[in-house]
Order: C-alpha cells, then sequence, then structure tokens
C-alpha cells in the first residue's frame, strides 16, 4: 500500500473497497469450491449489501478441511500455485490450515510494509523476534517484510530467555516483536540474572494477546523497558490485519485496503454501532488464494465513535480485541472478560497471576492467585480484591502464591482455568 493510499479520505478509501470487493468476486466465485457452495446464486454486491452475504465460521473451515483433506475446498488456483503453508497455533481447538500463494504472500508482506512506515521502522532498525517460529502465521511476514526493508532481523528460537536477552542485547536491537506477556517475562528474567536492557531498544510491537491495549499492562512493559509499546493484532487466517497509530495509543486502526470489517451481536448476528461491544467479522480483500468472506473471528471489539488525531481515515478499534466471545466468565450476574480482569491486576506490582472461575456451586466462584514481583505487604491481596469489587462490583477471593510457583509463557498466555 502507498503512501498516498493512506491519505485517502473516507469516501476515496470507501470507493478503493467497493473496487476492490468486487475483484475479489468476481475471482473467487467462479473458481473457490468452498465459497463457489456458500455464495450460489451471488449477483454484483455493493458494500451495503455485503450483509446479505452469509457468515463464514472457524468450525464450518476446520470440517471441510476434514471432509476434503489435507486442505480443504478454500482453495481458489490449482494447489501448483500456492507457495506458503501456515496453520492456526490451536489455543482454541483443532489447527486450521492455510495456504497462500505468491501474489496472496505479497499481500501480506504489503500490510506490514505500511506498519513499519506509521511506526518509523526503516533501513538500519534491528528487529528481534524472540520465539521460535513454528507453523502459525505469527510474525512470518514482519520478518520477511523487515528484511525486504533494509533492516536487520534477529531471530530467537531455540534459546532460552537469558539467551535471547544476551542476543538482544549484544546486538543491539532496536525493536522488539513478541506477546505483551512475554515482553514482561523477558524484563523478570532480565531482573533476575542482572542483565541489563541498555536503551538500544526504543519500540516493542506486542501481539497476540490483549495486554497491548490494557493501560496498566503496556504501562509495565514500557517502564520496564524504557520504550514506546505498540499494539497489533492479525490471525493466521485474516492475516496482518491492524496497528496502533503513534498519535494515539490503546487502540487498533484496522488496514481497511486489506480488510473490510463489521461489528456484530455475537448472539443474534445483527450489526451493532459504533462506541457499541461486539464481534469483530473480516472479509480479506487481497488474499484471494485462500480467502475469507465474513468470518466471525471470535473477536470483541468496540469501533471508536470519535476520528482519531492521526487524521487516517482508517476505521480505529477503541481499546484494542477487548476479548474473546468464548472467554466470559459470568460471576453473580455481572459478564467480566479476562482482559478487563488483567487491567485491575497490573496496577499493582505482580510478576504473574492465574484465574481460577468454579463453577462446582449455584454460583460461580471468581478466584485470583497472584505472584507478587515486588510488593511483599501483607495487605497486597486484599487491596487487589477491593479494587475489583470497586470495578466490577462483585468479590473475587485473591490469594498470593509463592515467588516462582505459577507457569510463565513464550508466546500467549494461559491465565484461565474453569473448575
Amino acid at each position: 500500500m502507498t503512501l498516498e493510499v493512506e491519505s485517502l479520505d473516507r469516501a476515496e478509501l470507501v470507493k478503493l473497497q467497493q473496487r476492490q470487493l468486487r475483484e475479489l468476486l468476481d475471482e473467487i466465485v467462479p473458481r473457490n469450491a468452498f465459497y463457489r457452495e456458500k455464495l450460489v446464486g451471488l449477483k454484483k454486491i455493493n458494500l451495503e449489501d455485503l450483509h446479505r452475504l452469509p457468515f463464514t465460521t472457524k468450525s464450518e473451515l476446520l470440517a471441510d478441511q476434514e471432509a476434503n483433506p489435507p486442505y480443504g475446498r478454500n482453495l481458489t488456483y490449482p494447489l501448483s500455485r500456492y507457495r506458503r503453508l501456515h496453520q492456526t497455533s490451536g489455543t482454541t481447538g483443532k489447527n486450521l490450515r492455510w495456504l497462500d500463494t505468491a501474489a496472496s504472500w505479497e499481500r501480506l508482506l504489503g500490510t506490514w510494509e505500511t506498519i513499519f512506515r506509521w511506526l518509523d521502522i526503516k533501513a538500519g532498525d534491528r528487529l528481534f523476534f524472540p520465539f521460535s517460529f513454528g507453523p502459525f502465521l505469527g510474525f512470518w511476514t514482519a520478518f520477511e517484510a523487515a528484511s525486504r526493508l533494509g533492516c536487520l532481523c534477529l531471530s530467537g528460537g531455540g534459546m532460552s530467555s537469558v539467551a535471547r536477552l544476551h542476543m538482544l542485547v549484544e546486538n543491539q536491537a532496536t525493536v522488539v516483536l513478541c506477546t505483551p506477556t512475554y515482553a514482561l517475562r523477558l524484563a523478570e528474567v532480565a531482573r533476575e540474572n542482572g542483565i541489563a536492557l541498555g536503551n538500544s531498544v526504543r519500540a516493542l510491537i506486542v501481539a497476540g494477546e490483549p495486554g497491548g491495549s490494557i493501560l496498566a499492562t503496556r504501562n509495565r512493559i514500557e517502564h520496564a523497558w524504557h520504550a514506546r509499546v505498540f499494539d497489533h493484532s492479525g490471525s493466521t487466517e485474516a492475516g496482518p490485519m491492524t496497528i496502533e497509530c503513534p498519535e494515539n495509543p490503546c487502540g487498533l486502526h484496522v488496514i481497511e485496503t486489506d480488510h473490510l470489517v463489521e461489528v456484530i451481536d455475537p448472539v443474534t448476528g445483527e450489526p451493532k454501532t459504533a462506541g457499541e461491544v461486539g464481534e469483530l467479522v473480516v472479509t480479506t480483500l487481497g488474499r484471494w488464494g485462500s480467502p475469507l468472506i465474513r468470518y466471525r473471528t471470535g473477536d470483541l471489539v468496540r469501533i471508536d465513535p470519535q476520528p482519531c488525531p492521526c487524521g487516517r481515515p482508517f476505521v480505529r478499534l477503541q481499546g484494542g480485541i477487548l476479548g474473546r466471545t468464548d472467554d466470559m466468565i459470568q460471576v453473580r450476574g455481572n459478564n467480566v472478560y479476562p482482559a478487563a480482569l488483567e487491567g485491575v491486576i497490573r496496577r499493582f506490582d505482580v510478576a504473574e497471576f492465574r484465574i481460577c472461575v468454579d463453577t462446582s456451586g449455584t454460583l460461580a466462584a471468581l478466584r485470583i492467585e497472584i505472584e507478587p514481583a515486588a510488593d511483599q505487604t501483607p495487605s497486597l491481596a486484599e487491596r487487589i480484591s477491593h479494587e475489583i469489587r470497586n470495578e466490577f462490583l462483585f468479590r473475587a477471593e485473591v490469594s498470593v502464591v509463592p515467588p516462582g510457583s505459577l507457569p510463565r509463557f513464550d508466546m500467549k498466555a494461559n491465565r484461565i482455568h474453569r473448575i
């Protein structure tokens, strides 16, 4: 995407989306068996008619791949044209395989080029990727796009956290890409081992969890690293999709030249208006090899009703990814998402935490285990419990556990335990 496209006004952007939607449907409906069946009888569709098309769900795609192994029918071209295979991380169920043609891959790299331009990342920057590259899409596209831009790309796969920190410091990395959880974990390991993070890192791009747009969490990361946090989100199916602009923290702009987004009621499927929380639905405009039409992501978002001070025309998701539709915790008539609880817990000096939801009784009970970082005062658990009660109007049982007793995570954290 060129700088000229980024500076379009909203009306011009909508015209571009309309043209790309028609080109997408013209390309895939005759050739893609999965969508030819779903969109049978389709006539010309305008953006305002998009809601007439059926949703696509992950369970539907998984069932198609099971019935038509190994890749399913969501392939627009012969298999010989595909160059990349990735799959979902499987944190919410079975792995979903995803293929990309060379042209589709170029569109994904182009999205990252836009992200890097927004964040002023350029040739000469040194990007550190402190995790093992697996088959899920992850930051594969970021790594390749950065290399093509002229950055030095440092892969930290197959290393301990201590070794990764030494690599980061010795190579004077300027940008780190990881999950919010692992950014905090690396800072913790650095303190434990007397490793000075130094002053070379100026930015962290975090993804995979809501933490990048949770104010308390990002404040802890920025304080530990003395660097700016930028939130980002994407998925294997939809590709890199959003980025936080430098001018307006705690929110995500959708790269709308490549993605059409809707926000719907997770139960009824009816559209939500700006400012209301709902489920994110995405249509990929340029990934023709394995497209998505009205894909229900399961992510909960809220479209910011106010224009962003950055001046870009792209939709902004206020507060980033707020949670998952299947993560909601119901406690004594109150609905709360783990990200909201994290926003309270991270206001305190907590190294790690775990949320236990006990549904064995008549009413669900919430227990939270916290592992203090430095604050060892006896009142820490009581103060966190008091803050939760004030914020959410219900009581949670908060207890302190010994240092090092809770699990640590290199990638996405799994802090929710249901009993």
